[in-house]
């Protein structure tokens, strides 16, 4: 429900929309009353997932001036969607008198985001930011996050422009699992069977076994009016590979969130379960990565400050820096780049996928691969380390936080490796308590994103890693059941 009671004109008496979004709204109601029926508002929760309401064509106008209300627990979910803080308690057990008792934040649509959703009839969706009744942004949103270490970029005349590279598996559902006896929490997964069988990476003969549902994708994706560059057939089993071409800010992040649920919501009106897990429990599967290309841009004429002016080296010296920069946080970048404890079980050797903190000139087996060179403008660096499980906005907020800690102790990255799955660097944490300790040691990191948030981040996984440590596991019951 959409209690706006007390906040007329909410979103225009704190200004919180730009011009642009300003303009975009007037085109968002006029289409509404046009041709729409109802409207999505989605905002990304703390783990990637797009949660919000739907409201009918009459209450847009409504929702364009002052949001719309929806309860703060959700800011407190783990994975399983138990409650992790004790939101009875005062300020929530944040502190924040905003966040006491469960009460209700607000969602504020980003008219810029608006898109019709192309499986459902005479439907839109907006991605919203969220905010307290005071007209102050929710400190927890990760939108706002992301917003906030993007302007540390633009105060030093930065553009951060990222590429997205998502693999992820596409099964048939045979069995999905809907008896009252299935629905715990989380809840049964469901019996599923592949499309293709894999390991023929890049044919065209797997290629076009998957083509049926990757054309539903594709068309998925232009109807979106997504940046779709290309569809490919992945490596493992059932697995597929989407990219797009670059984007600046945070286009990357608000894509990914909407390409990855949008998936999901299509694959399964067609039968099929999409999933973005990084390794499933599923024999043979092959584990998906998330590739994340990203460069700076000069603001004042355009131009990528990583590529190099002669043939000494592969970056800049600023690029340089900020690949440093990635290699020395890394450790700690991984609680927001690999936030599952199941995207761990990827860093194995020889498998296109990074086992230790190390770079490489066009080496795909480096967790950084530089691309690029003297005179390309497409000079960039490719991060291979990422869960396709994680939430973009702090993924890329990572990235950021990052490098420019490498920009400003003028870090080197050392010599390139020939050899990444022999090379003496360090490697990369074997688990997600590995990361969170490292995380929590990490005084950049710390210092970028504040203790409140910091900590934010920390409770949750760790509520996440505690569950996970109380179940008994198939290797538990296999390893001592008949030993003992």
């Amino acid at each position: 429900m959409n209690d706006s009671t007390g906040r007329g004109d909410f979103i225009e008496r704190f200004g919180l929309w730009s011009g642009a979004q300003q303009a975009a709204a007037a085109d968002v109601a006029h289409r509404t009353s046009r041709s729409l029926d109802t409207l999505r508002l989605s905002f990304a929760d703390q783990h990637g997932v797009l949660r919000g309401k739907s409201v009918v064509a009459d209450g847009v106008n409504e929702v364009l001036r002052n949001g719309c209300t929806i309860t703060s627990t959700l800011l407190v979910k783990d994975t399983s969607h138990r409650t992790v803080y004790p939101v009875w308690s005062k300020g929530g057990g944040f502190g924040l008198a905003g966040l006491t008792g469960g009460r209700d934040v607000i969602m504020v649509p980003d008219p810029t985001t608006f898109k019709i959703l192309p499986w459902l009839a005479g439907t839109g969706w907006m991605l919203c930011d969220l905010y307290f009744e005071d007209g102050s942004p929710v400190p927890f949103s990760t939108r706002q996050v992301g917003r906030e270490l993007l302007q540390r970029l633009t105060d030093r005349g930065y553009v951060y422009r990222t590429g997205l590279e998502i693999e992820f598996h596409v099964l048939k559902i045979d069995q999905a699992h809907l008896t009252p006896a299935d629905a715990t929490q989380p809840g049964t997964p469901p019996e599923t069977s592949l499309l293709a069988q894999g390991f023929q990476y890049l044919t065209e003969n797997r290629l076009d076994e998957l083509e049926p549902v990757i054309d539903i994708l594709r068309e998925l994706a232009v109807g979106l009016e997504l940046p779709l560059r290309s569809m490919e057939a992945e490596f493992g089993p059932s697995q597929i590979e989407f990219t797009f071409h670059p984007e600046e800010g945070m286009g990357t992040a608000d894509l990914m969130v909407l390409f990855r649920s949008a998936v999901k919501q299509v694959c399964r009106r067609h039968g099929f379960h999409a999933t973005f897990m990084c390794r499933p429990g599923l024999p043979n599967l092959f584990s998906s990565g998330w590739h994340l290309h990203q460069s700076l841009v000069n603001r004042s004429d355009g131009k990528n400050v990583f590529m190099p002016h002669d043939d000494t080296s592969s970056l800049s010296p600023l690029g340089g820096e900020f690949l440093a920069g990635l290699l020395h946080h890394a450790p700690a970048a991984c609680l927001l780049t690999t936030p599952t404890i199941n995207g761990y079980k990827r860093y194995k050797p020889f498998t296109l996928a990074p086992d230790r903190i190390a770079w490489g000139n066009e080496n795909r087996g480096a967790m950084l691969r530089v691309i690029g060179g003297p005179n390309d403008a497409a000079t960039r660096i490719e991060n291979r380390v990422g869960d396709p499980a994680a939430n973009p906005y702090l993924y890329l907020g990572s990235q950021i936080i990052a490098g420019l800690s490498g920009i400003d102790q003028a870090l080197h990255p050392g010599v390139a490796t020939e050899t990444p799955y022999d090379s003496p660097a360090p490697a990369l944490p074997a688990s997600l308590m590995e990361a969170i300790a490292a995380f929590r040691s990490d005084s950049v990191f710390r210092e970028a994103l504040g203790a409140r948030v910091s900590d934010y981040l920390l409770t949750i996984k760790e509520a996440e890693v505690a569950r996970f440590l109380s179940e008994v596991t198939d290797w538990e019951q296999r390893e001592y059941f008949s030993l003992y």
